[in-house]
């Protein structure tokens, strides 16, 4: 173990853990040192850890980590991800994105918020209530991907249905998404919005445009299609969502002149579902909105849907987030709203395996330049985790 590794241990400092996760380059799908590093941190403390490899034809390999400490129920899980987005053109942040710098109270860096730091924070947290209380009255376990940020294809999903077959139950799990708008605890996530996207290709014919009739212009079957998927409302939403959405997020032709008429545009859009719908459902709506409208139009058109599609779910975690906004509330004197805004995480693979809630970090600087933390908040942060171990353990412990 490295003299770094061996200091952060001792002092269980979220800074300084949050420090060396985000030194690493874990852009998705790289690992990046991310998982080595908290398995060594995690393996000195007395866990058993192992990063697993998932691989799947047509997509990148990627390595994830599910370490664990104790035994029996209740197993409280913490999941989370290392990898980041790209941080964009390196030269417009004021500190580079992989440096780790402190600036007066904020680390800055990619990931900082989403979501190396929660992970900091809870893996400090966890190290601390250890060296108090020896093992856990049950288990404490990180399930740990490097694919939350891609196409969610070899991680969270692969390494929980892993876990299931080495015969690990689940009966808790929290993960360190960043959940609060303005203020570390503001919310609570107790559910999520499902996520469908798709592409249009309405068909035409290319031509020149002095000439229309000799081609076929898709561009006059748009504004149909574009007022068939946006002018009705999908629902008006229930007592716990909002209202679903669909927006169009690009329309492209791909042609660069002004006297072609194009042979084909593409529309691409994306639609935040409540549960008054399903991924299968929603598409059905789609593909026949479509199919009208182009009807109606005289021209042809296709629709392909992204893999991966999300449903919208909520949480049973009932017991749990009332424990957690307990825990909230002592430590900030904030009472935490339970929500179901934002958009998608990997709480919508755990939910099929137990009850699942999420708080993490405030996600004002999430994937921008800058991305930032306020130190205060990370050590915050910490406090909550380590007193709710306290608590989760003697309420639910043996």
């Amino acid at each position: 173990m490295s003299q770094d590794v061996a200091e952060v241990i001792t002092a269980t400092d979220p800074v300084e853990i949050a420090r060396a996760l985000i030194r690493c380059q874990s852009v998705t799908p790289d690992e990046g040192g991310a998982l080595i590093f908290l398995r060594e941190l995690l393996t000195d403390a007395g866990f058993e850890a192992e990063i697993v490899r998932f691989s799947e034809e047509g997509t990148a390999d990627v390595d994830n980590l599910f370490a664990k400490i104790g035994s029996g129920a209740p197993h409280l899980t913490f999941a989370g991800h290392t990898d980041v987005v790209p941080p964009g053109e390196e030269c417009r942040w004021q500190h580079p994105p992989f440096a780790a710098e402190i600036d007066g109270d904020m680390l800055f860096g990619r990931g900082a918020v989403d979501m190396k730091g929660a992970v900091a924070c809870f893996a400090a947290a966890a190290l601390d209530y250890l060296s108090a209380t020896g093992e856990p009255k049950g288990t404490i376990s990180f399930l740990i991907t490097g694919d939350e940020e891609g196409v969610s294809i070899n991680g969270t999903r692969k390494l929980l249905a892993w876990a299931k077959e080495r015969g690990e139950t689940f009966d808790h799990a929290l993960v360190g998404e960043p959940t609060n708008p303005n203020a570390l605890g503001d919310m609570i996530k107790i559910g999520r919005r499902g996520s469908l996207s798709g592409t249009i290709t309405i068909t035409g014919k290319q031509g020149h445009s002095a000439y229309p009739h000799l081609a076929k212009n898709p561009m006059r079957g748009l504004a149909k299609v574009m007022h068939a998927l946006l002018d009705e409302p999908l629902d008006t939403g229930t007592h716990e969502f909002d209202p679903s959405t669909l927006e169009v997020t690009s329309v492209d032709t791909g042609n660069p002149a002004f006297n072609v008429i194009p042979a084909e545009v593409t529309i691409r859009f994306n639609s935040r579902f409540n549960n008054l719908h399903t991924a299968e459902s929603l598409r059905a709506r789609v593909e026949k909105q479509v199919e009208t409208a182009l009807e109606c139009s005289g021209l042809t058109g296709s629709i392909a849907f992204e893999p991966n599609a999300a449903e919208a779910f909520l949480t049973e975690a009932g017991d749990i987030a009332a424990l957690l906004s307990e825990t909230i509330k002592a430590e900030t004197g904030l009472t935490p709203a339970l929500s179901t805004t934002g958009g998608t995480s990997d709480a919508r693979y755990i939910k099929d395996y137990c009850p699942v809630i999420e708080f993490g970090l405030v996600g004002q600087t999430m994937h921008q330049i800058d991305e930032r933390v306020d130190i205060a908040d990370l050590t915050a942060l910490t406090a909550i985790y380590r007193t709710f171990l306290t608590r989760y353990f003697d309420r639910f412990g043996d």
